[in-house]
């Protein structure tokens, strides 16, 4: 099979695709959700977030939520406002978000390619977001939240989607934060098979986000088809982007404690590795290697007493790394960042004050501000068949859910 294909997506009706737009399903919690989706009956976070549709406090897990998303999914398709295109097509996403403008192309992406390498990734996975994910697909009998996926970036690829682009598209909305999502078809193997030929000439594609999302479509091929009918082992739903176009901002950190320290011994120990420089002002590091800290009201810059450690590999490379070598474990005792219930994430999307807010809540003892990964250090760790630390990246603008979907 090749490396993408084109499919027949299940999308908004005309003129509906603003009123069923919504946010990924894993950048809101609950709450968030429920306040989203108020005079909005046909939110498509009824269907990603269908506790909201439960009395307070429901487990987003449990059967009865899966049985409300795949009830919801019908009420929109009975109504009309979901229809599916009649024929395979690829589909050309463009968002743009002030300045910024990336354009990408919806496809199925090969499974098999997946999980021989060829579609590489950068995070382990967790088995319970995985379970989540799967059961979601299974309740649908669609995969509703794209792949962000990363290619390097093509002329012949770039010409293409560019000249799709100059037409009016099929749908053009600013959702509630600003960012802008237009989408067109391109329709017809004269228009389609050059795509999926350019395509294939790639080395790989790198999943930027969405690993779970990929590894539950996976199970899902599997468990329906099996190795023994490759021909039913479909692709997963993904939009890839040129590596030139995509924007990742920092994602910082949260830490719940000062795992026994005083103020004055913790500070201490910190002076002891880094350079501490009280800011006037909120510290958002200008270049690798140079970290953020709020602590008790007061932003620190940090910057390594002695330099930058010499970076054995890639990964060693990652502020999120020497962040996590040089202070989260030495100094406040955070050994496993994936499973450590004392520290928490924070994307770049939410600003500093996503940071602030929470340490003078008292929710959180201190905060980490970080300088975003460069997306080539990304692509070198998958090459290498490595993975990141968690929460290493956060890309902007993020895809809207329910603007294409893959029935299976």
């Amino acid at each position: 099979m090749s490396l993408i294909q084109p499919f027949a997506g299940l999308r908004p009706a005309p003129g509906r695709a603003a009123e069923v737009a919504a946010p990924p399903y894993d950048v809101l919690n609950t709450a968030e959700a429920r306040r989203l989706v108020e005079g909005r009956p046909w939110s498509f976070l009824h269907i990603s977030r269908a506790e909201v549709d439960l009395p307070e406090g429901a487990d987003p897990y449990a059967p009865e939520v899966y049985a409300k998303a795949r009830e919801n999914f019908e009420r929109l398709l009975t109504a009309g406002v979901l229809i599916r295109d009649p024929e395979p097509r690829y589909y050309v996403y463009r968002l743009i978000q002030g300045g910024h403008t990336q354009t990408g192309l919806v496809v199925s992406a090969s499974i098999a390619d997946y999980e021989a390498g060829r579609i590489k990734r950068h995070e382990l996975t967790r088995p319970s977001k995985e379970d989540d994910r799967v059961q979601q697909i299974q309740a649908l009998g669609a995969q509703t939240g794209p792949v962000l996926l990363v290619h390097r970036a093509t002329p012949e690829i770039d010409r293409t989607l560019a000249g799709v682009a100059e037409q009016p598209p099929e749908i053009d909305i600013t959702a509630d934060d600003g960012v802008r999502h237009q989408l067109w078809s391109i329709v017809g193997v004269d228009l389609t098979d050059p795509l999926t030929q350019a395509f294939d000439r790639l080395d790989a594609l790198y999943i930027a986000d969405g690993h779970h999302r990929a590894a539950a479509a996976a199970r899902v091929a599997a468990a329906r088809w099996g190795a023994a009918d490759p021909d039913g082992h479909q692709g997963f739903l993904a939009v890839s982007f040129p590596h030139d176009q995509l924007r990742i901002l920092a994602y910082n950190r949260l830490v719940r404690d000062l795992n026994g320290l005083s103020v004055a011994a913790f500070l201490e120990r910190v002076g002891e590795r880094f350079t501490l420089e009280p800011c006037a002002d909120p510290v958002a590091p200008e270049r690798p290697g140079v970290f953020g800290m709020y602590l008790q009201g007061v932003w620190y810059r940090l910057t390594p007493s002695a330099g930058l450690p010499p970076a054995t590999d890639p990964i060693a490379a990652l502020d999120v790394s020497r962040l996590q070598g040089q202070l989260l474990g030495p100094i406040l005792g955070i050994q496993d960042p994936r499973r450590d219930e004392r520290i928490d994430f924070v994307g770049g999307s939410r600003g500093l004050s996503g940071l602030t807010r929470r340490v003078d809540a008292g929710e959180m003892a201190l905060a980490f501000s970080l300088h975003p990964t460069p997306l080539q250090e990304l692509m070198a760790v998958a090459d290498r068949g490595e993975v990141m630390p968690p929460k290493s990246t956060w890309f902007e603008p993020k895809l809207a859910d329910g603007l294409v979907s893959l029935v299976l």
